[in-house]
């Protein structure tokens, strides 16, 4: 790879899609920016208004980012490639565009989540669907409205190779937006995914009322279930302590802001879980995170019982009074 990246592809023109494009990230780097949108009206509307009215409305976009529908035009000549489409689309995306990938560009992921079919992380997913891609994970706490108004924000990039990771880091960063460079793209992951469960638990703890110490409790044996998978994988444990665990746990926890978290209040105040999703401009990754991180966590035999509590309310109908009693009359045990 070049030690400069100067043209930077971003595949996916959702709201955090939009805002690594931003003039906030990528363009306010300094570098030439195109967007891909799935749906051609979005890439219309885009470089017609410079702004993404669906996604991101209210917030302005540097004329220069151009938007597109067609995705090897997007790849074509890219040095970087952003990789923000939705977990479960992940596959299809890279496969889609295998024709269009002529060059070395190190690919980073950017989405949080295990795919629902196989139980897969995401840069699992990538070396399958990419293979001999160089691959690197974005994570940590992250609300893209914030990023894209150029609020100050650090994250976790993530790479095996280190001269790989700083130079995407020295491609994206900015005066507000910070890339912490680090080799555990394991350890990213299961913290960026697995935080969007216990996110819809905390909100289910709120919006039944049950106070803030059972929310700080759900954060902190949440954070113990993420440590167990993590390890089982692999992963150094010393990464959940950063911006891509401990950081965006907190963040996504604790916010009226986080999709995940809202969709928890929703239930715990007695919304069903079919009107909460319907007709959504957005995606919750947590609901479908939960049944494909147990997939992957009875495969390694780890014990996540707050993550199979959240996966019973909104996928097997359990009643959200005694999955609550159930979790609580648990044996008593040693912390860990």
């Amino acid at each position: 790879m070049a030690d400069t990246i100067q043209r930077i592809a971003v595949i996916g023109a959702g709201a955090w899609g939009t805002a690594l494009a931003s003039a906030s990230v990528a363009r306010r780097a300094g570098r030439d920016v195109i967007l891909h949108a799935h749906e051609a009206e979005t890439a219309d509307a885009i470089n017609a208004d410079h702004e993404n009215k669906v996604f991101l409305p209210g917030v302005a976009l540097d004329p220069a980012i151009r938007a597109t529908a067609d995705l090897s035009e997007a790849l074509d000549g890219a040095d970087a490639i952003l990789m923000v489409t939705p977990a479960q689309f992940l596959r299809a995306t890279l496969a889609a565009s295998a024709n269009a990938r002529g060059n070395d560009a190190p690919i980073v992921i950017c989405a949080k989540g295990f795919e629902l079919d196989t139980g897969k992380l995401m840069n699992e997913v990538a070396e399958e669907a990419a293979p001999g891609a160089r691959l690197a994970v974005l994570s940590g706490p992250t609300f893209a409205a914030e990023v894209a108004r150029g609020l100050p924000t650090a994250v976790t990039l993530a790479c095996a190779d280190a001269d790989t990771a700083a130079s995407l880091a020295d491609a994206i960063g900015t005066a507000t937006f910070r890339p912490y460079t680090a080799t555990d793209v394991v350890g990213a992951e299961v913290g960026g995914a697995v935080k969007n469960v216990i996110a819809i638990a905390c909100g289910v703890v709120d919006g039944r009322g049950l106070g803030q110490n059972a929310r700080a409790a759900v954060i902190a044996r949440g954070l113990a279930e993420i440590a167990r998978l993590a390890a089982a994988l692999g992963a150094d444990p010393r990464t959940l302590m950063g911006l891509s665990g401990i950081g965006d746990l907190t963040l996504t926890c604790t916010s009226v802001a986080s999709r995940n978290y809202a969709l928890g209040a929703a239930l715990g105040a007695g919304e069903s879980f079919a009107d909460q999703m319907k007709d959504r401009t957005s995606i919750a990754e947590g609901a479908t995170t939960a049944p494909a991180v147990l997939t992957r966590a009875q495969a390694l035999g780890v014990e996540m019982p707050i993550c199979r509590a959240v996966n019973a309310i909104l996928h097997d109908g359990a009643d959200i009074g005694e999955t609550i009693a159930g979790v609580l009359a648990r044996p008593l045990r040693p912390e860990s």
